[in-house]
Order: C-alpha cells, then sequence, then structure tokens
C-alpha cells in the first residue's frame, strides 16, 4: 500500500482576473490560508486541502467570464456543508444555484449544495459520504 506522503495529490488551479483580490475573498468566505503569493498566482489551502489561483495571460485557459461559460466544477467534502455554504453566501457567493438538501444515494443520505463565487467558479459542497468504498446494488 502507499504510504499516504506518498499518494498523489489532486488540485485545482482556479482562472481569476485579479489573483489577489480573490484570495482575499477566498480567505473571508471559505477560511483559505496562503501558502505561497507569486503575485499572477497564489497557492492557498483550506483546511489542509490545496488549491491555486491564477490570472491567465494568453496561455490557454481564461476566466469564467471571459469564456461566458463555468471552467471547472470545485467539490469541496466537510463535515458540515450547510456552514460552508452559508459562510460563503455571507461573503457574497451566489447560493441560488443549487440549494443544500439531502440527496438519497445508493449509501444513504448526502447532503450536498452548492454556490457560485463572485469569480463564476460553481462550487458544490457536500457531506463526506461518498469518500469511502461503498457496495452498491
Amino acid at each position: 500500500m502507499t504510504a499516504e506522503a506518498d499518494r498523489p495529490v489532486i488540485s485545482v488551479m482556479l482562472a481569476v482576473p485579479d489573483a489577489a483580490a480573490a484570495a482575499q475573498w477566498y480567505a473571508r468566505a471559505l477560511g483559505a490560508t496562503e501558502l505561497w503569493n507569486l503575485g499572477g498566482v497564489v497557492g492557498l489551502t483550506v483546511t489542509g486541502a490545496p488549491f491555486f489561483l491564477g490570472e491567465p495571460e494568453n496561455n490557454g485557459w481564461d476566466t469564467p467570464q471571459a469564456l461566458g461559460s463555468r471552467t471547472v466544477r470545485v467539490e469541496v467534502f466537510v463535515d458540515d456543508p450547510d456552514s460552508f455554504i452559508e459562510r460563503a453566501v455571507t461573503a457574497g457567493a451566489d447560493g441560488s444555484v443549487d440549494q443544500i438538501r439531502n440527496h438519497q444515494a445508493p449509501w444513504g443520505v448526502h447532503r450536498q449544495g452548492g454556490f457560485i463565487d463572485p469569480f463564476g467558479h460553481l462550487w458544490l459542497v457536500g457531506d463526506r459520504s461518498p469518500l469511502r468504498t461503498h457496495e452498491l446494488p
């Protein structure tokens, strides 16, 4: 079995028009802390889960606003999805896209909802129930 430290980590880099302003919003809205800051690219973490912000510079990707569509769907799994979403909405996220509710899943109830952050990224926030192996019918 692979040691925890040797396991791959999958993360996302969100395209934003102003990395510094976006980092401030994610800190306020999600409790993100800065890992490092290169100006146009910022590394953040939310309770140990890393993600990155970057300002596109004609290098093959762009912001949701520039493209007129979502460019990524970020999924977050926490113990209390209601509070996580409420904090983001209080800080200015649009919580009307996917109201939090209980979903019936093969393993039982999965609580999930979502929001769109001020930079156009769709976040889905659920409880931790899908993060382990389940025997499916």
